[in-house]
This record gives C-alpha cells, sequence and structure tokens, in this order.
C-alpha cells in the first residue's frame, strides 16, 4: 500500500465554463480509509477518475507514494476500482473476471494467477462460484466478485465508486460490514466515495465532504458531525438534518438571547456555550441546532420555547416530531416550508395540535455566519444586525 496526495487538484469542462473539481488539496496516510460524500454533481466521481488516471485534470498534482502520476495512463497506475455497476463480462466466468487483470498487468504464470484468485475467493466467501458466470449470481455475489478482483491485483490503492448503491439495505449493510473487515485485515489505502451519509460515517476513518467541486471539510466522522465547519456541513451531515433558524444575538450581561425577526423565538444561551462563540456584540446569525439536540421540556421550570406538534412520525425507537415554533403562523405544511425537528424517545408522544414546550442541549447549539455560512467561533466577527 502507499499515501495518496491530491495537490491543488482541478477539473474544467467545457473550455473552463464548468469546474467540477476546484483546486481540491488532501493528504491520504497509507492504509487510511478515506470516505468522499457529497450531493450529485458535487466532484466527487470526477475526483476518484483523477485519481485513476480515467480523466486528466486541469492542473493539480497526484502522488502516490513517492511517484507523481499525474501523466501516468491509467493502466501503469498500481490502482484498482471498484464500480457501481460491478462492470464484469458477462462471457467469463467468475475466475476469469477475477485473473483478467492479473493476467494483463503482471507477468505472474497460470499456476500462480489461480492459487491468488482461489485464495482471494475463498476470503470472500466466492470460492464455490468460480465456475459460474456473473448472470448466475445475485448482486450481493456480483459485487464480492468485483471487490475480488480489486483485492486479489495488490494495489497500492483500492478507489471504490458507489459500489453498494445497487444493492438493497439490507445487503448494503451486510456488504459494508464485509468491506470494513477486508479494510482491517489488508491495510487497505482507500478512497470511497458515495452519496449515503451514514456509509461515509460509519465506513471511513475520515471523511472528505465536497459541494460544488469545493472542498468544505475532512476530519473524523465525529468530529465533523460535532463541529461542522459551515452551515453546509452541518445541513448535509446527519439524519434528520440539523435544524436552521435565522437570529439576531443580544448580549446579556451573562449570556446571550437569541430570537427571531417576529419574537416569535426567543432563547437564552448561558454558561460555556456563550464562551465557545467569543464577544458578541449583537448580530445576525443562523442558529443550528440538531433534532437529537432538541427535547420536549417536562414541568414549567426551564426556560423553553413553545411550540405547536404537525407532525410525529414514529421510526420504531424514536419519534420524530415536526414543530411550530413560537406562535405557531410559520408551520410544516409537508411541501417545501422549513420545519423544525425534535428527535425524541418512542415513549414521548405528543398528540398533533398539542402545544409543547422544547429546550436545547446548549453544549451542541451552533451558530453560523448568514453572509458566507462559516461557524461562528471565539475568533469570528460577527455579521452587522439587519435594520428593522
Amino acid at each position: 500500500m502507499a499515501s495518496l496526495e491530491l495537490e491543488a487538484l482541478r477539473k474544467e469542462f467545457d473550455g473552463g465554463s464548468i469546474v467540477a473539481v476546484d483546486d481540491i488539496d488532501l493528504s491520504i496516510d497509507d492504509g487510511e480509509f478515506v470516505t468522499v460524500v457529497g450531493p450529485s454533481g458535487c466532484g466527487k466521481s470526477t475526483t476518484l477518475r483523477m485519481i485513476a488516471g480515467l480523466e486528466r485534470p486541469t492542473s493539480g498534482r497526484i502522488r502516490i507514494g513517492d511517484e507523481d502520476v499525474t501523466d501516468v495512463h491509467a493502466r501503469h497506475r498500481d490502482v484498482a476500482m471498484v464500480f457501481q455497476n460491478y462492470a464484469l463480462y458477462p462471457h467469463k466466468t467468475i475466475e476469469q473476471n477475477m485473473a483478467f487483470g492479473l493476467r494483463m498487468s503482471t507477468d505472474l504464470s497460470a499456476a500462480e494467477r489461480e492459487q491468488r484468485v482461489t485464495e482471494t475467493a475463498e476470503m470472500m466467501g466466492i470460492g464455490d462460484l468460480l465456475s459460474d458466470t456473473p448472470d448466475q449470481l445475485s448482486g450481493g455475489q456480483k459485487q464480492r466478485v468485483a471487490l475480488g478482483r480489486a483485492i486479489v491485483r495488490e494495489p497500492d490503492v483500492f478507489l471504490f465508486d458507489e459500489p453498494l448503491s445497487n444493492l438493497d439495505a439490507k445487503l448494503r449493510t451486510t456488504m459494508r460490514t464485509e468491506i470494513q473487515r477486508l479494510q482491517e485485515e489488508l491495510g487497505i489505502t482507500a478512497v470511497y466515495v458515495t452519496h449515503d451519509q451514514e456509509e461515509a460515517m460509519t465506513m471511513g476513518d475520515r471523511i472528505v465532504i465536497l459541494n460544488d467541486g469545493n472542498l468544505q471539510q475532512t476530519g473524523r466522522p465525529k468530529e465533523v458531525y460535532e463541529n461542522p465547519a459551515n452551515r453546509f456541513v452541518g445541513g448535509f451531515v446527519g439524519s434528520p438534518s440539523m435544524n436552521f433558524l435565522d437570529v439576531t444575538a443580544e448580549p446579556t450581561g451573562d449570556g446571550i438571547r437569541l430570537s427571531d425577526e417576529d419574537g416569535g423565538f426567543a432563547y437564552d444561551l448561558t454558561g460555556g456555550r456563550v464562551r465557545a462563540f467569543g464577544d458578541i456584540e449583537g448580530g445576525s446569525y443562523v442558529l443550528g441546532v440538531r433534532p437529537e439536540d432538541v427535547s420536549v421540556a417536562e414541568g414549567d421550570g426551564q426556560a423553553a420555547v413553545p411550540a405547536t406538534v404537525d407532525v410525529l412520525e414514529p421510526v420504531g425507537s424514536d419519534n420524530y416530531l415536526y414543530l411550530n415554533l413560537g406562535d405557531g403562523s410559520d408551520g410544516f405544511d409537508g411541501e417545501d416550508s422549513p420545519a423544525f425537528v425534535a428527535r425524541v424517545s418512542a415513549d414521548v408522544e405528543p398528540a398533533v395540535g398539542e402545544r409543547v414546550r422544547v429546550v436545547f442541549d446548549e453544549s451542541a447549539v451552533h451558530l453560523f455566519d448568514p453572509r458566507d455560512g462559516n461557524a461562528v467561533t471565539a475568533a469570528e466577527e460577527p455579521a452587522a444586525a439587519t435594520p428593522k
């Protein structure tokens, strides 16, 4: 295996009118498993194809280990790629499919190729399928063959391009576990592209988030989840998505009062979380809080926000409450109106239309700058208050 480094990697189409990947810098350690996630069209698959040599960068460099492979043809790069659609030869047996890359790119003898294929097939649990053809296999078996074909080559870098998106939910979970097990056993240096944030969060040593060709944030999944760099990351990572409210912040001596323009929402922050935001003298912000950090207040002793329950959505172990905050004039209508969601335990079951009071876990409250969406910290300057 080897390390992988992308330096100011850029890809343009149509003479520069479309920038698919915009000057990405990324270093991946030897043996590290990195997941790349983002919405459709964000540049994740284009980045993967440049690493594989299937697309030529407009500018920037790609290094695998100590070698600059930017101008090296795909067949001469020591990488193996697993595709979304399996890409198996339908007229070849499973053994022939797995051995094809070895026959084309190595000088191993037929006996050596057979031994390596057999060992890999046994490891993948498909040893009894080597004489079959792809049309005799299920989706999960085909994906195991595609993985085995990549593993048998023993390349420096493994590339995965949404390999599980064609599988059903249960099989996808099984294969996700299988890939993680293989990565730990083999010490794979891997880049795994997915649109599924759950895959990205559970599989990767590190997660890379792209949007519109730009690198938004990298880090350990838990770090990214708890400390999003900007509003996009906060909203993209996590399900249900983070709640957002446009608020004005006003210092109160020992804290900060957050309120909306109409006065229907007001909440006081105190303690350590206030210090995390720095010396705020008032201004416009976007409040962000995740559904699991919103709870229904018990009794009248807590400072809380009044809300009306619009929808109660049971999902088994939890209930999702879709709420109108404040006076309930701008609630969820089932289409594109913003909803404030609380993720609560299954035994919390308020009736639709019932008035409740909700509180936030203050340690998990975020503020974002409305101008650029960046997270506010003690080093950031607040935006100027919007005149009323």
